[in-house]
């Protein structure tokens, strides 16, 4: 079997989409059989290369033309096709959410959630318009369809009408780099980010989705803690009334914000805090809390989106974004030892379950099965 996967958005993204399909190929490299095939396609104009080393993967890149005026193309007219730059290839699979012109193979597309279509007001104008002119073509043509949990399946059925079989939910992974460094290893990162302790902590980037003014007004409320509260996460749409709530805050001199923080540092962090807290409206999957659950903090979260089914019972999970009961229930947390260590360690169990190398596993079977 030859599989052909677009990873153009490991090349223009850090996190998030890019992310998921850095780490898939990286362990689809790993699992397939000798006889199949896996090769990497993106377009390179500006002659940048592969920013990582993809093992038992062929790369190819198109010089000749720059990715945009092709995803333009693919906008306005739906030509060339796809395969017209990629090699040849009995399966090609799509990460990003939308299939483009296709004339040969068959297809597999990732839709990791449905927020766009949910809570449009919390999406970027262009990139809405985007995705929901596209999205109920991509889910006629292709022919199968990843999402990243059984939450996001039934949002796909119910909005997208795609019957079931054509569906396939698999959780993402976790990187094993996820948990608790040495203290003294955690004491140089917290030193070299200006982080003191105690503090509590959210990761992610800063847009209304993640619900920081929420989050804010907690910490307000939260006058029995005399700690900070960490905010890390690059700036996303709408950031600036974001921020302007934070500078407005009562708290605002406790309140500490990080915009970048390396890979590398982000378990010193979460290992760091007191507890980890997630309010984020809707999420297709949720990588910051099991990261922090992994690294042996225990975890106060909405379950927005399918954060409910991802953190299971590794999490202290609250349905209803009442700044008080969101209060009472972190001090509980900070201050319930007994409590503290049942979190910690049902969410290090629940943390465990989700493995790149898992959801690679099951993404192969689902070329498979396709072709």
């Amino acid at each position: 079997m030859k599989v052909c996967i677009d990873i153009q958005s490991t090349i223009a993204q850090r996190a998030g989409v890019g992310r998921y399909t850095k780490q898939l190929i990286q362990h689809l490299g790993t699992i397939k059989c000798p006889d199949d095939s896996l090769s990497l396609f993106y377009f390179d104009f500006k002659r940048r290369g592969l920013p990582f080393d993809p093992s038992g993967a062929s790369i190819h890149a198109v010089h000749c033309c720059p990715g945009r005026l092709a995803q333009t193309a693919w906008k306005t007219i739906g030509w060339p096709p796809f395969n017209f730059f990629a090699p040849g290839a009995d399966l090609y699979h799509f990460p990003n959410f939308i299939l483009p012109p296709l004339t040969e193979g068959r297809s597999v597309v990732t839709v990791h959630d449905m927020s766009f279509l949910r809570f449009p007001q919390f999406a970027e104008k262009r990139n809405l318009d985007y995705l929901s002119s596209k999205i109920r073509d991509t889910a006629k043509r292709a022919n199968a369809l990843i999402t990243d949990s059984h939450f996001s399946a039934h949002e796909i059925r119910e909005l997208l009408n795609v019957p079931s079989e054509k569906i396939f939910p698999i959780h993402l992974g976790i990187s094993g780099n996820f948990k608790a460094p040495h203290g003294d290893d955690i004491a140089a990162v917290l030193s070299a980010l200006n982080i003191t302790r105690p503090y509590l902590l959210t990761v992610g980037t800063l847009e209304p989705r993640k619900n920081i003014d929420f989050l804010v007004d907690v910490f307000e409320k939260m006058t029995f803690f005399d700690g900070k509260l960490v905010i890390a996460g690059m700036r996303g749409w709408k950031y600036k009334p974001v921020l302007q709530r934070i500078e407005n805050s009562s708290r605002c001199r406790d309140i500490h914000y990080i915009e970048y923080v390396e890979d590398s540092q982000l378990p010193a962090i979460y290992a760091g805090a007191e507890l980890f807290i997630c309010t984020s409206l809707y999420e297709g999957f949720g990588f910051p809390p099991l990261e922090a659950m992994a690294c042996g903090v225990p975890v106060l979260s909405s379950d927005g989106g399918s954060l409910g089914e991802v953190l299971g019972n590794g999490a202290l999970i609250l349905k209803e974004f009442n700044s008080d009961l969101w209060t009472t229930q972190a001090e509980k947390l900070l201050g319930d030892t007994d409590m503290r260590k049942r979190l910690i360690t049902e969410g290090q169990k629940t943390a465990a379950k989700y493995t790149w190398t898992e959801t690679a596993r099951k993404t192969w079977e689902v070329y498979k099965k396709t072709v």
